[in-house]
Order: structure tokens, then sequence, then C-alpha cells
């Protein structure tokens, strides 16, 4: 018996429908689906995305998880079911926000989607976050000014690609790059350009099929032992704030004069 066999077998079940009907629905014989399930012939790739499609779930989980010990109904489905992203909930319910730190972050591109991993992680909590699940990751390199290396990134997960807006800085998990925090545009057919503040790093692409993973920017936890440089915007709004408080004095003494 293997792990996919037992999986699809608990997941038959739990969805009450016959060997036979899931066979016909998967297009293939009863016989061929029962030797998938009893463990005596491996399923090959078209069948394991059927049956992936049809319960709702990626591959590598049916693959290599053990669906009795999670709840599928705390996962997020990605599309087209490419993969499954486990949510961790505090005792009140609330969606509690996972630390990859720079000690674990070399196995986040193979722990994702093991819940065994997403628990092991560390935990916060900030009450001030809208909706939607969120995580942190933590900062590389000078890219990205301001924010620091040793910093942590909160990002808000993205369902679909739909969703990334052009300019807008993520974090992006890919099969090749692994973990970048980066400035995106979708100026490509099927890839994103990633961009870095930092003018000296130069632009790339990823291809849609690599992508993994896509959080959007929140908030930046970051270090308190160094001053962050000052942006141009920063300094323009340093400027206009400097001159509005030039003019309140100024208001002040007419007032005081009149």
């Amino acid at each position: 018996m293997s792990l996919f066999s037992d999986n699809i077998r608990t997941l038959r079940i739990k969805d009450k429908i016959s060997q036979e009907k899931l066979a016909e629905q998967l297009g293939i014989t009863r016989g061929r689906y029962v030797k998938y399930e009893d463990g005596t012939s491996e399923a090959p790739y078209d069948i394991l995305k059927k049956i992936a499609h049809h319960f709702h779930i990626s591959i590598d989980l049916l693959l290599a998880v053990d669906v009795r010990k999670i709840d599928i109904q705390d996962l997020i489905k990605l599309e087209n079911n490419r993969l499954i992203l486990p949510i961790q909930v505090d005792t009140i319910g609330e969606n509690v926000i996972e630390i990859v730190t720079q000690k674990v972050k070399a196995g986040y591109l193979s722990g994702y989607a093991d819940p065994e991993y997403i628990e092991s992680l560390q935990q916060i909590s900030l009450p001030f976050l809208g909706p939607g699940k969120h995580r942190g990751f933590p900062v590389e390199g000078d890219s990205m000014p301001p924010h620091e290396e040793g910093s942590i990134i909160v990002g808000r997960y993205v369902e679909r690609l739909g969703e990334v807006q052009d300019g807008k800085t993520y974090i992006l998990i890919t099969k090749n790059q692994g973990m970048v925090y980066k400035r995106l545009n979708k100026n490509k057919k099927n890839a994103l350009v990633l961009e870095s503040d930092n003018r000296f790093y130069p632009n790339y692409e990823v291809k849609f099929s690599e992508i993994l993973e896509i959080w959007e920017f929140e908030c930046n936890i970051g270090r308190t032992d160094k001053k962050e440089p000052v942006t141009e915007i920063e300094s323009l709004r340093e400027i206009l704030l400097e001159l509005k408080r030039e003019v309140s004095v100024i208001k002040e003494q007419t007032n005081s004069q009149a």
C-alpha cells in the first residue's frame, strides 16, 4: 500500500462515491482504478491530474501528505488546483502569521504545501492587517531599499495571477529562483517582469509556469538598529511637511498681530 492509494481511498469514501462511479468520471475502467487504490499499480500523470481535479486537491499533497491528518476545509485552493496552501488558525479562530526565518528558509520550497512544516514555523499576530492569509518572509540583500537585510516582509497571499498589479511589490516563490521580493509587472504574455528598486540590479523575467506562490506586500517588520535610507518620495514628503509647518507658523503670527 502507498500513501497515494490510502489517500484516494480516504477521499473517495469521504465523498461517498463508489469505485465504479469514480472510475467512470475519470474515464477509466473500475478494474484499472482498483489497482491504483490497492497499490498494485501506479497512476500515470494524466490520471493523477484528473484525480487531483476531481477531489480539488493538489498532486503534491496526494503523493506526499497523509490527508487523514489534515482538514481539507482548512486549505486555500489555487488556480487550476495547482497546489493547496495550509492555513494556521489560532485559539480564537483568527488566522495567524507564520514567519519564514532565515534558519528555515531553505526548507520552504519543499515544505510550503506540507502542513507539518507550516505548523513548525514561528507564529505572530498583527491585528491591524485586513482580511486574507498572511505570511512573513526574510529580506536578503540590498535590491529593495529601504527594506534592510534581516527585516521581515509580511505578505498577503494572492490566489490568482490576475490579481497582480503592475508596479506593486510582492514576495514571489518560484521553482528556479526560490524566494525573492521584487516589484512586478505583467508586460509579458507568459511571464512576469521582476524589477529591483535598486537600479544596480537588472530586471529579469519569470515564466508563469515557474511560479509557486505570490504574496503581496502588506508591511515590514524592520530592524531598528540602523537608520533606513531616505527615498526621493520620502524626501519630497519631508519638504512638503516642513513647508506646511512654516505656513502654519506664519498664519499664527499673522493672527496674533491682527
